[in-house]
């Protein structure tokens, strides 16, 4: 999928008002353990928040919300206080539980 445009952030941000963290950031840090849970969770929900427990500076959350859109290959759509909210199209058509508008 191609960058994700400001609208189409906003609805992501919608959607994802009513969910709940499904990863949450410890003192460890960013690990491989970490990066395997948000893959999985993008694989099965599309629309993933993570919660940062320990990780209060902004530069830190920044930081790591980057390397996590990187390893995961997804889309940060927003941060609001400590979460983070992330985006990755499910591959699979038939699997896709949600459908971004193009206007």
């Amino acid at each position: 999928m191609n960058k994700l445009k400001g609208f189409q952030k906003k609805y992501l941000r919608g959607l994802a008002h009513s969910i709940k963290p499904v990863v949450y950031l410890g003192q460890s840090g960013l690990t491989e353990a970490v990066i395997r849970s948000m893959t999985r969770a993008l694989e099965r929900h599309e629309l993933v928040k993570v919660k940062f427990n320990d990780f209060k500076e902004k530069e830190q959350k920044k930081e790591i919300t980057g390397s996590l859109e990187k390893e995961t290959r997804s889309h940060l759509v927003g941060t609001i206080g400590h979460t983070a909210i992330f985006y990755r199209q499910q591959e699979d058509p038939e699997k896709r539980q949600i459908f971004i508008p193009e206007r």
